[in-house]
């Protein structure tokens, strides 16, 4: 097996698309890398049915499901770090960037906003 095509990218959670040619000549299309709670995995190709719930497109047999899987997340990962200083860097979702600090100038100039309490009269229903 062997990954052809990747296309890298910040779209939330997935971070690329790629193509799978196996052993035996069939190239399969629309494998995802995702970004998971557990770190990256490779998600399968789905469509989209008419229910708009997406169902998957290409299934491994039992026997071999976990060493595919294996395998293809190992591919996919080392795939995606290579030439990565060329990529944008994605920012993990867990850490927040801080605010700009303000000048002395701006901090004087800035006029402190105080909030109403919040009541029930501003509740629409």
């Amino acid at each position: 097996m062997k990954i052809m095509n990747m296309r890298k990218g910040s779209w939330g959670k997935l971070t690329a698309f790629f193509d799978v040619v196996t052993d035996e000549g069939f190239i399969i299309k629309g494998f995802k890398l995702v970004n998971g709670i557990n770190g990256p995995f490779v998600g399968f190709p789905s469509q989209k049915g008419n229910d708009d719930e997406y169902y998957d497109t290409v299934w491994i047999t039992e026997e071999s499901r976990e060493t595919i899987r294996e395998q293809l997340n190992k591919m996919a990962v080392e795939e995606y770090d290579k030439d990565k200083s060329d990529e944008p860097k994605i920012i993990a979702s867990d850490t927040a960037a801080k605010p700009p600090e303000l000048s002395k100038d701006d901090a004087e100039t800035e006029k402190t906003v105080i909030e109403e309490p919040f009541s029930q009269d501003d509740l629409p229903f």
